[in-house]
């Protein structure tokens, strides 16, 4: 899906070269790239971006100055892309605990279109890490659209319609209906993103790179950048600013809280993505709790409160030693690259292993394959000999089943006492079996252990069940993560080593149960470990009143106790529910999954609505309204105002969600990243489409004039005299087949 949007928008800067600005234009057109800049660079946007879809390309041209074109025989199928001219652009950036919220304002204008036409309009958004979209919003003289979550089963559906996706798992699209040429369009976005983590500092990273074809065509004019950040963690912490992409200005300081500011008057737009690190100053792990009362408009009446912890700056924390059995899918479906990236990230995870770490390898199609039966220890000789192992094994083919190399890990971490023993599942697929497996998981027995196994999840693809996985993670006290393309498997595979190979606390204890409260909920239920690699966050929701402070238990590396007091205090100016709001989805959805709770169910859909988090059990719809103004019509007039009524129209969006798995993908071994296969008309369609395209990107219409031109008379009767002579022998063939249809 990517490559055929990257293919259009190529597609669409070559029929750009058809627009004539006239002597004025500062910018240079779009020039073709080389093959070897291909490789390095894509068409996929790197920051928000429109696009003019471009069907019929005769309405290619300048809106203000029409220009002599020639004529264009056909469409464009699919459909071109053609960027449009950016006039402003805004970012707004909110950063709370672990995440950041990010609001976009930009305005673009149909430069490629006949002032007399119109075409849709495209607008692809790049996000940071984990980004989830969560608001759109467009104005344009007379219209005004909007997106908004409802419930699938919401009366207020009226339509299907196969739009609003992802193109890869941060780039989201959709599609703007009949922009005329030359309009200009204001847009707002809004999406939330994970803050990275590493080395005790907070890392934002937001696109904001933007190629050179999307500055305005004319005279040099100065136009307007402009980047807000307030990072909040409310009083007691101090904040430490350490990099920034772009020369901030600090506006506001406070116990707590930073405002910084970026406005600049730029000839080009910025080509670097914003990105700022900061840290949040203390050497030692540190953590609070945070409470804030219902809003207004929230539909639950309890308090929300969230604790964290910190693992703090000092990185000369001593870590856990590690034993570990890494659970890995070789299934036909992960056949070629998937398999591939997963090798070569597990080669690297074995060789980071310490000599003193235990591990083993289990691979797993329909059948099970052990490396060894016990646990070795991490020298030299047993990674070499696993490695040979690993090349020797690791070939895609067969089903999946995940049960018996489950049950086999947790067998061999039996006898853990001094080390975190983790089950490290690597899988692309969904087995019928897997409420069975949680079952399991939930009630198998501790055996006495000190620290019990841990389960890291990793999915890959759309075809499993990510929360399946992440239900796993859950009841083990583990952590998920998800590929979902087959690009993104080795840095996936990466950081969730890496949180598995730095924990520094384990078997984290909080006594809730003690406390003199009502309807209280907490998420997850089982405390994860806390990692170098990331703050540990714990959220839900209570009535009652919350004691001044709690105490957090656990075990550190060198097996020695640990206790710390978390202090209580009011969030006054952190939106502490729509912080924690993505986490609490996330986590019901798995547990309503597995416990098929249809109350938990709406309470999700509730709280997705709210908070505009898109969920399993919502749907996105794009909403659009437009002034009929002038009507004469009664049924069009506000009655009380007199001014002319907006007419609405309600698109439903594709489900946003990740689903709960495709068992038959899994049996047919469909490789992630799939779709259905195409039927042979479909086939047929798309060589001819794909050939046509072929020769008409050879030839245009000013080429075939001048070949056409260089002909003489004999050569031009001949041609006519073949071309005729071929079509009488279309047209016998035609009457032989009808006639001997009809004898027939």
């Amino acid at each position: 899906m990517a490559g055929e949007f990257a293919a259009a928008v190529e597609d669409g800067l070559r029929l750009s070269k058809r627009i004539n600005f006239g002597k004025d234009r500062a910018v240079a057109p779009p020039r073709a790239m080389t093959a070897m800049e291909k490789t390095a660079h894509s068409y996929l946007p790197s920051a928000p971006m429109l696009y003019a879809v471009i069907e019929n390309p005769a309405v290619v041209d300048n809106p203000d100055v029409p220009s002599y074109q020639p004529h264009v025989h056909g469409r464009c199928d699919p459909p071109a892309l053609i960027p449009l001219q950016m006039n402003s652009i805004s970012v707004a950036a909110e950063c709370y605990l672990d995440t950041a919220f990010v609001t976009v304002t930009g305005s673009w204008r149909v430069h490629c279109v006949m002032g007399s036409r119109s075409c849709d309009c495209r607008i692809a958004i790049p996000m940071g890490e984990q980004g989830s979209i969560l608001g759109l919003e467009v104005e344009v003289p007379g219209k005004h659209y909007h997106t908004e979550l409802v419930a699938v089963d919401d009366k207020k559906e009226t339509a299907k319609f196969e739009d609003g996706y992802y193109l890869n798992p941060n780039i989201f699209t959709l599609e703007i209906p009949e922009i005329d040429g030359g309009t200009n369009l204001l847009v707002t976005i809004r999406w939330s993103q994970k803050l990275l983590y590493h080395d005790g500092q907070f890392t934002l990273n937001i696109p904001f790179s933007f190629p050179e074809y999307v500055t305005p065509a004319a005279k040099k004019i100065s136009k307007k950048e402009k980047i807000e950040l307030n990072v909040n963690y409310g009083p007691g912490t101090e904040i430490l600013c350490r990099t920034s992409s772009h020369p901030l200005k600090e506006v506001r300081r406070l116990a707590g809280n930073l405002s910084f500011l970026y406005e600049s008057e730029v000839l080009n737009w910025s080509i670097h993505d914003f990105g700022f690190t900061y840290s949040v100053s203390s050497s030692q792990i540190y953590g609070g709790v945070l409470l804030q009362s219902p809003l207004a408009l929230e539909n639950d009446n309890k308090k929300t409160f969230c604790c964290y912890l910190f693992p703090g700056n000092k990185q000369t924390k001593k870590v856990f030693r590690k034993e570990v059995v890494f659970v890995v899918d070789i299934s036909g479906s992960m056949r070629g690259k998937p398999l591939e990236d997963t090798k070569s990230v597990l080669l690297i995870a074995l060789s980071k292993l310490d000599s003193q770490d235990l591990f083993s390898i289990i691979a797993f199609n329909g059948e099970t394959f052990v490396f060894s039966s016990s646990l070795e220890l991490a020298r030299e000789e047993a990674i070499e000999s696993a490695i040979q192992w690993i090349n020797t094994n690791f070939v895609a083919d067969g089903g999946t089943n995940i049960s018996n190399p489950l049950n086999q890990a947790i067998e061999m971490l039996s006898n853990t006492n001094k080390a975190v023993p983790i089950i490290f599942l690597i899988t692309d697929g969904s087995v019928e079996d897997e409420r069975r497996i949680c079952d399991i998981m939930k009630s198998h027995p501790t055996r006495g252990r000190r620290i019990s196994p841990r389960i890291y999840t990793l999915g890959i693809g759309s075809f499993c069940n990510h929360y399946f996985l992440r239900m796993l993670s859950i009841l083990s006290g583990g952590f998920y993560d998800a590929a979902y393309d087959a690009d993104s498997i080795e840095a996936r595979v990466e950081g969730l080593f890496a949180r598995t190979s730095s924990i520094i606390l384990a078997d984290i204890a909080i006594d809730f149960e003690s406390l003199d409260l009502q309807d209280f909920e907490v998420y997850p239920p089982q405390i994860p470990d806390l990692s170098l690699e990331g703050p540990l966050v714990l959220s839900g929701r209570y009535s009652g009143e919350f004691p001044e402070s709690l105490e957090a238990r656990g075990i550190l590396a060198d097996m020695n106790n640990f206790s710390l007091h978390l202090k209580a205090q009011e969030a006054k100016e952190i939106p502490l529910s729509k912080v924690l709001a993505k986490q609490q989805i996330e986590i019901l959805t798995a547990e309503a999954w597995f416990t098929k709770n249809k109350k938990l169910e709406e309470k999700i859909a509730r709280a997705s609505v709210q908070h505009g988090i898109v969920s399993e059990y919502t749907n996105m719809a794009f909403i659009g309204t437009e002034e009929t103004k002038g009507t004469t019509e009664p049924s069009k007039v506000n009655k009380k105002t007199g001014d002319p009524k907006l007419q609405k129209a309600i698109i439903m969006l594709r489900n946003l969600g990740l689903g709960f798995g495709d068992l038959t993908a899994t049996a047919e071994n469909t490789p992630p990243g799939s779709t259905s296969k195409p039927e042979a008309a479909e086939m047929f369609v798309q060589a001819a489409s794909n050939c046509c395209k072929m020769v008409c990107d050879k030839c245009c219409c000013m080429c075939c004039i001048q070949m056409c031109s260089k002909i003489n008379d004999q050569c031009a009767v001949v041609m006519t005299q073949l071309l005729g002579s071929l079509a009488c022998l279309g047209c016998l063939a035609c009457c032989e087949l009808c006639c001997s249809k009809q004898q027939g």
